[in-house]
């Protein structure tokens, strides 16, 4: 089947039927469902409008010629009420029409020269970063599916999202502008992304309260009390989150954010003993929701001078245990659903 906006059905998602209220195979019943599709592609920064050195200054290794390319993987989140077949959409025609709008187009291609939207020649052209290529993306699938969200990663240490402009405006926050290079027939492109870097470091810690006795420690943090401490292979992830440039496609410098995350985070904590090590543990307890804390109130500041604004930070201490923490909204619940959603994979 040619895909076509038929495929898109009428906005909005059906309210919650009590289960025996379905009229067969949970018709009418609200759900999510999330796709994935890979393509291989190569981009290069670089503004005609700025110096060879310039570009070199901004962009670094990403503006040498001919480019460089990534292995991208898309995560496409949709939702909407059950049919009679039991199903959101037919996943066949999900898979076509990401296949024939965005896969086919991308894949083994140029970015800067496939679609109009990277095309520098014209004043509102703008660099096929991530965040912009996720957007293009949009353009063309918001007219044929009923999106929820939009996740794209560069690779598994740096990825984009997008959801809806509704529930990015729920996040009661300002919204920037940028130009939309999309048809204006489409349904209203996000304005906003939220941006995500990984990075890791190695740290020591004990859970201990000086006030207690090794016997009350133990009763409450078990064997991570134990005088001597032990380690862990921490996993960072921070998101932050803003309006997309129109020239650069950025959300922020992204150098500039990894050198953030590297200066006030990854150096400071690195094997380290954390209680011993780094004054704030000296007398707050380095669980791994005190640690993601003091990580989003030391990055808080300095990445809204970026021109973001941190969103999140998740710490995983190991591969049963994390901790998240959400600097714009202090209630989880506040946090879209759709986002999170997205981690699907």
């Amino acid at each position: 089947m040619t895909a076509s906006a038929s495929l898109r059905p009428a906005p909005g998602i059906a309210a919650p039927c009590p289960p025996g209220a379905a009229s067969g195979h949970g018709r009418g019943r609200p759900c999510l469902i999330t796709r994935r599709a890979t393509f291989c592609a190569s981009h290069r920064y670089w503004l005609p409008e700025c110096s060879e050195q310039e570009n070199a200054e901004r962009f670094g290794r990403c503006s040498l010629a001919p480019g460089h390319g990534h292995n991208y993987e898309l995560i496409v989140a949709m939702a909407g009420p059950l049919d009679g077949d039991g199903m959101v959409l037919n996943l066949s025609e999900v898979k076509h029409a990401i296949r024939s709008a965005v896969t086919a187009q991308l894949d083994f291609r140029f970015l800067n020269d496939v679609w109009p939207e990277f095309d520098l020649s014209r004043p509102e052209g703008c660099l096929p970063t991530t965040e912009a290529l996720c957007r293009a993306i949009w353009a063309r699938l918001g007219p044929l599916l009923p999106l929820a969200g939009l996740r794209l990663y560069e690779q598994p240490d740096l990825w984009v999202d997008l959801l809806p402009a509704a529930a990015a405006a729920a996040t009661d926050s300002p919204t920037d502008s940028a130009p939309d290079c999309a048809d204006p027939s489409a349904a209203p492109l996000p304005m906003e992304a939220f941006l995500s870097i990984r990075t890791h470091f190695a740290a020591a810690h004990r859970l201990a309260r000086p006030e207690l006795s090794q016997a009350e420690n133990e009763s409450i943090y078990g064997k991570c009390a134990r005088p001597h401490g032990h380690g862990h292979n921490y996993l960072l992830d921070v998101t932050v989150r803003g309006g997309i440039d129109p020239r650069t496609g950025m959300v922020c410098d992204l150098s500039a954010l990894q050198q953030l995350v590297e200066d006030l985070v990854v150096e400071p904590f690195d094997h380290t003993f954390l209680n011993k090590d780094v004054e704030h543990f000296a007398s707050c307890v380095p669980t791994a929701e005190n640690i993601a804390l003091h990580i989003a109130d030391l990055l808080a500041s300095p990445i809204a001078a970026t021109g973001a604004r941190l969103h999140k930070v998740r710490l995983q201490e190991s591969p049963n245990n994390a901790a998240e923490v959400f600097a714009e909204t202090p209630q989880l619940e506040m946090v879209p659903a759709a986002l999170e959603a997205l981690v699907a994979r």
